[in-house]
């Protein structure tokens, strides 16, 4: 008999949205692969952009906060693990969980550290760097209790494997490295990619609902954009992300190239035409998924370190890793320019999907 896995989502995952509606797309097939038997349920409204997960065999489940209908629903179901999307859900339906289904693995999948995205947000927001009393607030006691609370815990960044070990004091069998589990880049996909020649201008990225994004886009567009655009005047920095904001509409300037284009249907068409990506991020935690899009297309990328944090390991990036804006803007020109150089940040690119984050592995 097919065991049950009862997946409570913070939202409706949306792949052509956000890096988390990918990330968590690959965790259900992860356990499909094991032939599991999946109910996808969440408290949030679904949006246009949510996929329909009955067309891969989910069903599909709303479920209501504080109401005692989710007892009656789980006891039904009889889960025999249940994953908690984000430490959120754990808090409001783990103890349900607990009471209803006790015999049920609870899992929790943190996406990123949220404490720790969080805590650099107010860190950039008050303009001083990044230390642990920033770290340290009451949104970590939450988040590591509900850690606690769980027989398992996915963790996406090695960086925060180590955190939560050497920061939290969280033991280790509580906890699970498991980044993203691509496809292998292949020899056939990278012939098909465009060329560097038939490739021109900039892209960024990003989700705007998520802070970091927004940021992202009002740094290029006082700082970095001004200086590429001195060296490179015909080149275009294009903007895509979900929930474009009226705000993020009126960065748009057509006569500066600074184009907002809203929402990307085709995350890979638009980035294969474009030679080089920027994401110079100011604060965040976890995995990018701009910068998997990127590798997987055969994109270099300027980075930050944010940005590359837990992303490369110890192979060379598909890019260059740059927090200073003179730096960041020169070492995005170069690679603009110089092919030999755009193909070898390719090629590195490549290897890290392949050597990192190969599902197979």
């Amino acid at each position: 008999m097919a065991k049950k896995l009862l997946i409570i989502g913070f939202v409706w995952p949306e792949p052509k949205s956000s890096a988390a509606g990918n990330r968590m797309l690959q965790l259900i097939h992860a356990f499909q692969s094991h032939n599991y038997k999946i109910t996808f349920a969440s408290p949030c409204a679904k949006s246009d952009n949510a996929f329909n997960l009955e067309n891969i065999g989910i069903s599909q489940v709303s479920i209501e906060l504080n109401n005692s209908s989710f007892d009656v629903f789980v006891k039904e179901l009889k889960p025999d693990v249940v994953l908690f999307d984000r430490f959120m859900m754990e808090e409001q339906f783990g103890w349900r969980v607990a009471e209803h289904c006790p015999n049920a693995l609870r899992v929790l999948d943190t996406e990123d550290l949220q404490c720790l995205r969080k805590g650099r947000q107010q860190a950039f927001k008050d303009g001083k760097p990044f230390d642990d009393t920033y770290l340290f607030q009451d949104i970590a006691k939450r988040e590591i209790a509900s850690i606690y609370r769980c027989d398992l815990s996915l963790i996406i960044s090695e960086v925060e494997m180590t955190m939560l070990q050497n920061e939290f004091k969280v033991d280790a069998s509580l906890l699970l490295y498991l980044p993203f589990m691509l496809d292998e880049v292949t020899d056939k996909a990278i012939s098909n990619l465009p060329k560097f020649e038939e490739r021109q201008h900039f892209i960024t990225i990003g989700n705007f609902l998520h802070a970091p994004n927004y940021s992202s886009v009002l740094y290029l567009k006082e700082t970095i954009w001004p200086l590429i655009r001195k060296k490179l005047p015909q080149a275009e920095l294009h903007i895509y992300g979900a929930y474009a904001s009226q705000k993020v509409n009126q960065l748009h300037h057509k006569a500066e190239g600074f184009l907002v284009k809203g929402f990307a249907k085709d995350v890979n068409q638009v980035m294969q035409q474009t030679k080089v990506c920027v994401a110079p991020l100011q604060f965040g935690a976890g995995l990018k998924g701009k910068l998997v899009d990127a590798m997987q297309n055969g994109t270099p990328c300027v980075t930050t370190s944010i940005g590359a944090e837990g992303m490369y390991g110890k192979l060379g990036p598909n890019g260059y890793v740059v927090d200073e804006a003179q730096e960041f803007a020169k070492k995005t020109v170069e690679l603009y320019t110089n092919k030999d150089l755009w193909q070898e940040k390719q090629h590195n690119g490549f290897t890290v999907i392949n050597e990192r984050f190969n599902k197979r592995l």
